[in-house]
């Protein structure tokens, strides 16, 4: 066995040190499918790069498949000697990067060149990020990175172009971050506007006079307000501890202006009891009337009209009024107790519809699929004339019957309405011309073939097979259509 060669050395402040090998680029993905094809085969592998020598000593790490390098593109910009050292060559002047002993001065060549493809990648993927305005919080990090590992001069390639490309990134980031502050500058204000109504609402509330406050709606909507403010102040923009402070004082005085007013408007109150609950008492006797009537849709009417006479009466002392609720609830559930009865009654006598219903529903599935289309259609209407005789069924069965049938009756819509495709001649003319059209491409993509290979030309033969290899599914795709037709 071959000695292996020794892991590539690279120039460093500290002096050589063995490079990392190249980690190998991702598969790329494959091209989606036209209309009317199946998903083409993979196009044609490209020629294996040969991988970085392995290392002699069990301790180096093994390198990985190489990725392509553009040797043209890397010789611009550096130079590699026959014990595998490699130079930068930027401005006129050579700047050795490293060693790669043991390996062909292109092996060496690659090596530092793609050492330099991943700087760029990086700076591309930083430009992606301006570009798609993402958070700048660590992109001048980013940039000083990249700047330091350029100035390293340990890759090969065009250093200046991608310094160009760095000045311009920093320029960017620049107006993305002023964007960001004037954003950020925008919703404070949107914030600070949204707390400030929020006070001053409060405030409007408290200074109306307690006479004329509607204190169920007034103090529904205060309490509204005070969990907008507890949501912004767990979850808003911080605005500053001295405004966030100044404004919650107002808001907490606003408050306790109003609950002193609420106070002494429902201390008043104590004295209209005697009138509530004796309204409300006039209430439940009407219901109670009510519990025992067999006229349901005209008394579930009146229990309505009741709920919202009791929705409207003024409240009595807490322990009268769930007492009063009570009686008052009891006497309709009495009631609607009873109607439900009377429903579940009706649908056992439905029960005999339901099974009229279920036989037709089989007796319509048997239709399927539909062969003689005309007779088909003819005894679906049979059964739906069958259908409407047998009448009600019970509620709960009612959707499902319904959707049963409707099912039947949808397969022969679409057998009809596929029929009617089929005879269509426009459908037909412009299957024809597709056909025609796309046989002439194919010819036209075999003789591109045809030729490529004659050349030599591996990359157009590629893409010349699977160019023909999508059309020639289109082509399987629209005969099946055409078939349809004949």
């Amino acid at each position: 066995m071959e000695p292996a060669s020794p892991a590539p050395v690279e120039t460093t402040a500290e002096g050589a040190v063995p490079a990392q090998p190249p980690v190998p680029a991702p598969a790329p993905a494959s091209p989606s499918p036209a209309a009317f094809a199946a998903r083409p085969k993979a196009p044609t592998a490209a020629a294996p790069v040969p991988a970085a020598p392995v290392p002699a000593a069990p301790t180096a790490p093994v390198p990985a498949a190489a990725t392509p390098v553009n040797m043209a593109e890397a010789a611009k910009f550096g130079r590699a000697e026959d014990d595998g050292h490699v130079f930068l060559l930027l401005d006129g002047e050579e700047f050795p990067v490293g060693q790669y002993p043991g390996a062909s001065k292109d092996e060496a060549l690659a090596y530092f060149a793609r050492k330099f493809d991943d700087i760029l990648a990086q700076l591309t993927l930083l430009e992606q990020r301006v570009e798609a305005q993402a958070p700048t919080t660590d992109m001048n990090k980013s940039v000083a990175h990249l700047r330091e590992q350029l100035g390293e001069k340990a890759s090969v390639g065009d250093v200046n172009a991608a310094l160009a490309r760095l000045v311009a990134l920093e320029e960017n980031i620049k107006a993305l971050a002023a964007a960001e502050r004037a954003t950020h500058e925008a919703a404070r204000s949107v914030e600070l506007a949204a707390r400030e109504a929020i006070v001053a609402e409060a405030e409007s509330l408290s200074a109306a006079d307690p006479a004329t406050v509607q204190w169920k709606v007034s103090s529904a909507r205060m309490n509204e307000l005070f969990e907008s403010w507890k949501q912004a102040q767990k979850s808003g923009m911080r605005l500053g501890r001295a405004t966030e402070e100044g404004l919650w004082k107002r808001f907490r005085s606003a408050r306790t202006v109003f609950d002193r007013h609420r106070r002494a408007y429902f201390s008043q109150l104590d004295n209209n009891n005697a009138v509530a609950k004796n309204a409300k008492e006039a209430l439940i006797e009407a219901a109670e009337e009510l519990s025992t009537s067999t006229e349901w849709g005209w008394a579930a009417g009146e229990y309505r009209g009741l709920m919202d006479q009791w929705k409207a009466s003024p409240r009595a002392s807490r322990k009268d009024d769930d007492a009063l609720w009570a009686r008052f609830r009891g006497a309709q559930d009495k009631f609607f107790t009873a109607r439900q009865s009377a429903n579940n009654a009706l649908d056992e006598e439905f029960g005999a519809n339901l099974i009229v219903k279920e036989s037709l529903i089989v007796e319509a599935q048997a239709l399927l699929p539909v062969k003689d289309l005309n007779a088909t259609k003819k005894a679906l209407e049979s059964i739906r004339d069958r259908w409407e005789e047998a009448g009600k069924v019970p509620r709960s069965d009612m959707q499902r019957v319904e959707a049963g049938l409707r099912k039947v009756e949808d397969a022969v819509r679409s057998a009809d309405e596929d029929n009617w495709r089929r005879s269509d001649p426009e459908a037909k003319a412009r299957t024809s011309s597709a056909l025609s059209q796309l046989e002439a491409t194919i010819a036209g993509l075999k003789d591109d073939l045809a030729k490529a290979q004659k050349a030599g030309d591996a990359r157009k033969v590629a893409k010349a097979t699977e160019a023909l290899e999508a059309r020639e599914l289109w082509l399987e795709q629209i005969e099946k259509a055409a078939a349809d037709f004949s």
